[in-house]
């Protein structure tokens, strides 16, 4: 059977941005479709645009390693800057015309007769479904797309605005109104110093904390233009800033164990309380410096919360946490009544309902979920986060145990993206987008048709991923969004060094995974054909002492795929 695309990813957001640029500019290919819930690309920071949104990693290592930006206004950019900035990638590479904008992949189930993904996909404006059939596909919808529904009984009697953070209500005018916030995570400590301050700030706003955030002091300076142009003029100042923010970050990992790092967090953990007593005001203290341990939840930047917390319309509740919700209010659990004009919602997302709710269909009918069920306690677990067994061409960016609790997620995106292009690269090599502009006759291409890790070394995969997990500080005990509360399995950091994540996703083990044929399902091995193209890659490179470099260019491009290791283990 034919398809409609050779590559579907669900998701425009920064990993599946991301992976649609690199397959132009690894491959040369444009033959894939993306599905994007929204109306534009960006993700996280398309959807979240309450006040105050910004991002708590330094944009110039919060960026694409291949699509570098030195016009970054402040070390530290706010949502418009940095979506922009997304968008802007994706008209470079002209990938807004390959999105389907206003649709969600609702089912996908993998043919076995012919070797194919049947995607159904909802265009949720018009309520109409379709399918697409590709020979790759990709989820790429994100850790925090999903977010957490209010449980509080009442909610639904409400009779005023509700809403979740991450889906700001923008006819709300909060000028003089009351408001009541529920939780203190980095949304809130975001938003709120916004709506308790300057001409438009609210009459009183109440938020309820059920656990202290560690907050470090953030300085966000604005770069100079003189500090712009070295970024943009001086070679390589761009690159060597980048790795001074990375390892800036990555030393980090040095305190997140719980035995070896404890001196380093006792260290921390006096900083972080001196500099609480030095902003909060004292009766706030208790609430606002943790007893447990520094690094089991992710530190935030404090983006002058603490100060606001001094103002006379600001309270902060947290030991008298919210039983009911009424119609004008909340009720708390000692019985006090607070009237709210407005509720938001600052509870986070549903991070252990991976894929919610796409159902995605493997081998022999066997769904995602029922595998998770059956051989992981029911959480989500998957070889380097990406790829699980009996899902052939299915790959899960931001999947199970990918997210750094000390690095930036498009680091860890980026590492993702090398893996399934090494991965996907002998496959996509039999397809037509590529086929038709390589100049390589068809019998010197293995032809491979899927690719799966083995059920064996996805075992092994998740059996050192929870061993290193218990090993680390967010097995401490106190309660976080990585550890599910009923196995206390970890479904959600990667337990290393991220250097050491990169160097997984650039020296692949091939003896994980199974490459088979097309039709009859035999397996592919490596074989003559390696050979022939190395020694043609070798030529290439010789070419080049004596002929044009525009010549060995296009060549280059046409024999894309490569593989000069071929050519030395012979």
């Amino acid at each position: 059977m034919s398809f409609d695309t050779e590559v579907l990813i669900i998701g425009a957001g920064m990993s599946g941005l991301g992976l649609a640029v690199q397959l132009i500019r690894k491959f040369g290919v444009r033959d894939f479709e993306l599905i994007e819930k929204s109306n534009d690309v960006g993700g996280t920071w398309s959807a979240n645009t309450y006040p105050g949104c910004g991002c708590d990693v330094a944009s110039h290592f919060y960026s694409y390693s291949f699509a570098q930006n030195p016009d970054w206004t402040r070390k530290y950019s706010m949502q418009p800057e940095i979506q922009q900035y997304f968008r802007s990638v994706a008209e470079q590479y002209r990938i807004v015309e390959k999105i389907r904008f206003h649709s969600v992949v609702t089912k996908a189930r993998w043919d076995d007769d012919n070797d194919i993904w049947i995607v159904t996909v909802l265009d949720v404006t018009s309520k109409k479904s379709t399918i697409r059939r590709c020979k790759i596909l990709v989820s790429a919808v994100g850790a925090l797309s999903v977010p957490k529904k209010c449980e509080i009984p009442g909610a639904e009697n409400f009779k005023g605005p509700l809403f979740h953070s991450a889906q700001w209500d923008h006819s709300f005018e909060w000028k003089d109104k009351e408001v009541v916030v529920l939780g203190n995570g980095c949304s809130a400590t975001q938003f709120l110093p916004i709506m308790a301050a300057g001409p438009d700030a609210v009459k009183k706003i109440t938020q309820f904390s059920r656990q202290a955030q560690y907050l470090s002091e953030r300085e966000n300076p604005y770069y100079s233009s003189t500090f712009k142009n070295v970024m943009k003029y001086v070679p390589l100042a761009m690159r060597i800033y980048r790795a001074h923010i990375y390892w800036q970050l990555e030393r980090d990992y040095f305190g997140l164990e719980i035995e070896r790092g404890k001196a380093i967090r006792e260290d921390l953990a006096k900083e972080n309380e001196a500099y609480v007593k030095r902003k909060a005001p004292k009766k706030y203290w208790d609430a606002l410096i943790p007893k447990t341990e520094i690094g089991c939840k992710r530190k935030v930047l404090d983006t002058e919360y603490l100060s606001s917390l001094h103002r006379e319309n600001v309270e902060l509740v947290y030991d008298d946490p919210v039983e009911q919700i009424l119609d004008s209010g909340v009720r708390t659990s000692k019985g006090r009544i607070i009237h709210a004009d407005a509720i938001v919602l600052a509870i986070g997302f549903a991070t252990q309902q991976m894929l919610f709710p796409m159902e995605i269909v493997g081998r022999k009918g066997l769904g995602l979920n029922q595998y998770w069920d059956t051989t992981s306690q029911s959480v989500a677990q998957a070889y380097f986060g990406t790829c699980v067994p009996n899902f052939p061409n299915f790959f899960i960016m931001m999947g199970p145990n990918t997210v750094t609790g000390h690095l930036s997620v498009i680091y860890s995106s980026e590492c993702q993206i090398n893996f399934i292009l090494r991965l996907i690269d002998p496959i996509i090599r039999t397809l037509p987008s590529y086929r038709s502009a390589s100049l390589l006759p068809s019998f010197l291409v293995a032809p491979t048709s899927t690719v799966e890790v083995r059920l064996d070394a996805a075992r092994r995969d998740s059996q050192w991923t929870q061993a290193a997990a218990k090993k680390l500080v967010w097995a401490s005990g106190c309660v976080n969004w990585s550890v599910d509360e009923k196995t206390g399995l970890n479904s959600i950091m990667y337990p290393d060094w991220q250097f050491l994540y990169w160097f997984r996703s650039v020296f692949l083990k091939r003896e994980d995974f199974v490459y088979k044929e097309e039709g009859s399902g035999q397996i592919v091995r490596r074989d003559w054909r390696e050979t022939v193209l190395g020694l043609a890659g070798l030529g290439v490179l010789i070419g080049g002492a004596f002929l044009s470099r525009d010549w060995v260019t296009d060549v280059s491009k046409r024999l894309r795929g490569v593989d000069v290791k071929g050519l030395l283990r012979v």
